[in-house]
């Protein structure tokens, strides 16, 4: 009698089981999703600060010294366009005047043509460098790699940047005022340090 009840006991807690049991797994389940850990990507507020100091390392060790005191000093490069370029190589306005052509160099905002001798704007050419890597959520590169980027790009080949970018009218996107603000700012500084270079060379060494 008693075999025959503990039998009976089974059979039901079996059936029993098979009917509840999908719906007990499936109830775990989903109490295991709530209290999981979801990874984060948590924000570094010093990863980017890192990043430009990393930069402006680089930047230091390609560019001249008159070039990076320009940028740490005045937050941009100015660098020469070539000499040589004639009608055939686009470079009729470029000469105009005479006057040798430069390039204004700012991070993550065009590069700016212009005649030194009378500060007239040329044209604005728009390049932009991301980082493929995106390491910091962003194809921004920090702001000493784009200078850099674009200071590589004109002193390696001046003609293919200037072919390959989108050329506009000064004024597109900077502020014509600001760039000739900035241009004097640039003859100022030059007129300083040409002053404390003369000091320096006057100064006896011990």
């Amino acid at each position: 009698m008693v075999l025959a009840l503990s039998a009976t006991l089974i059979v039901i807690v079996a059936l029993l089981w098979e009917v509840a049991a999908p719906r007990v797994t499936e109830g775990w389940e989903r109490h295991r999703a709530r209290r999981a850990r979801v990874p984060v990507d948590v924000y570094d507020p010093g990863r980017e600060r890192r990043a430009e100091q990393r930069a402006r390392q680089l930047l230091r060790s390609c560019v001249n010294d008159e070039e990076w005191d320009m940028y740490r000093e005045l937050g941009f490069i100015r660098v020469w366009g070539a000499l040589s370029a004639g009608p055939e190589q686009g470079g009729t306005q470029a000469t105009r005047a005479g006057a040798p052509y430069a390039y204004i160099i700012y991070p993550h905002k065009p590069i700016v043509a212009y005649l030194p001798q009378t500060r007239e704007l040329l044209a604005e050419y728009c390049v932009a460098f991301p980082d493929e890597t995106r390491p910091y959520g962003s194809a921004r590169l920090p702001d000493s790699d784009d200078a850099l980027a674009k200071w590589m790009a004109l002193t390696g080949d001046e003609h293919h940047l200037a072919g390959q970018a989108n050329m506009h009218l000064p004024g597109r996107q900077i502020d014509p005022k600001q760039v000739r603000r900035d241009l004097w700012r640039l003859s100022q500084w030059e007129q300083s340090r040409l002053r404390r270079l003369a000091r320096e060379q006057r100064t006896p060494t011990s």
